[in-house]
């Protein structure tokens, strides 16, 4: 029932889903006599789901606390979660409130053995492929070892969506070299490089290497990576916007375009923002997509999709097993090499 249109976006998002992934069953949660004639208009998605009907739905305005005092239990979102809690389902996917899906989901799901804060974990494209960034939203501010553990939990990511053996993880910093950033940013990356953990840990990164695609798993604190989102998302459609009204401004213009259809056609695609639309909530003990509140269906198809290969590849075992495997960080050793690297 989230998202800026609800239902109209999400219904026809999951028979776009269910298209690509004809396995997949679905329950939606919400108000069935606005959900029932939606459906009914995708006869073999209907086959494939059931309606769980409530008529409280989270507001996209409500704040957190709101959302957890007058929709605990009875909301649409609060038992999407719960079919997860239960094994009745494999993901829940929502467009709805970020705060508020974020707090419902500590709550209802509990946080992962060793993981202090959740984090949002999205899919940027970059000139190699594909890595993953965050947190791009969860987590305002982060100390070091969160930063460790964000790293742990995206590294796991990587290997269950991208299905890499050891892929690369760095931080994102105003600099390279050791000495720049802020201190719970180096002492990161000391805990990184000292404390044995199992990851193919890169060093820093800038924020260039988001789109060359210089490591496969990129970590930062929400407040950075969210203004890193939402500046790719907003610098992607400012292009695509120079390309239309050059395109249009002249007749030898429009005669290039047709000539360059395919390249135009293919540059869409790989910019088109809605293919990359799903944030993943790691830490918690069951997968949880965010799509973005605005997102049409071919958007919400996307992060249905991103649920889909979450599960199917078990996300939740790899996450577990690199928080089980890490190594006790020694605060007071961290301590101790810090003052040295000062």
């Amino acid at each position: 029932m989230g998202g800026d249109v609800g239902p109209a976006v999400t219904i026809p998002g999951a028979a776009l889903a269910r298209d690509r992934h004809p396995e997949a069953q679905f329950v939606f949660v919400g108000d069935e006599t606005v959900i029932r004639p939606l459906l009914d208009g995708h006869p073999e998605l209907a086959k494939a789901s059931r309606i769980e009907h409530t008529d409280v739905a989270v507001r996209m305005d409500d704040k957190p606390s709101q959302a957890l005092r007058h929709g605990r239990r009875r909301s649409s979102m609060w038992l999407a979660l719960e079919a997860v809690r239960r094994d009745e389902c494999d993901v829940a996917v929502s467009a709805g409130n970020t705060g508020a899906l974020m707090a419902m989901s500590k709550m209802c799901l509990k946080t992962t053995p060793g993981v202090e804060r959740p984090a949002i974990a999205a899919i940027w494209p970059t000139l190699r492929g594909e890595s993953i960034v965050l947190d791009v939203g969860a987590t305002i501010g982060a100390d070091a070892e969160q930063l460790a553990s964000f790293a742990v939990m995206g590294e796991a990511m990587a290997r269950a969506l991208f299905g890499l053996a050891q892929p690369s993880v760095g931080l994102l910093n105003i600099g390279v070299e050791e000495v720049k950033g802020l201190e719970y940013v180096r002492a990161a990356g000391r805990i990184l490089r000292e404390s044995g953990l199992p990851i193919n840990y890169f060093g820093f990164v800038e924020g260039d290497d988001l789109g060359k695609g210089t490591v496969d798993v990129v970590v930062t604190e929400g407040f950075s990576g969210n203004i890193a989102l939402k500046t790719a998302e907003g610098t992607a459609n400012q292009i695509a916007s120079y390309l239309r009204s050059a395109m249009g401004r002249s007749l030898m213009s429009r005669i290039g375009f047709v000539l360059a259809r395919n390249a135009f056609d293919t540059l869409k695609e790989k910019m088109d923002p809605r293919r990359m639309n799903g944030g993943v909530f790691l830490g918690l003990n069951g997968v949880v997509i965010k799509s973005h509140g605005g997102a049409d269906a071919e958007g919400f198809a996307a992060a249905v999709a991103l649920g889909h290969d979450m599960a199917e590849n078990g996300l939740l075992a790899k996450v577990a097993e690199g928080l089980t495997n890490r190594p006790p960080v020694d605060a007071q050793t961290m301590g101790a090499s810090a003052e040295a690297g000062s």
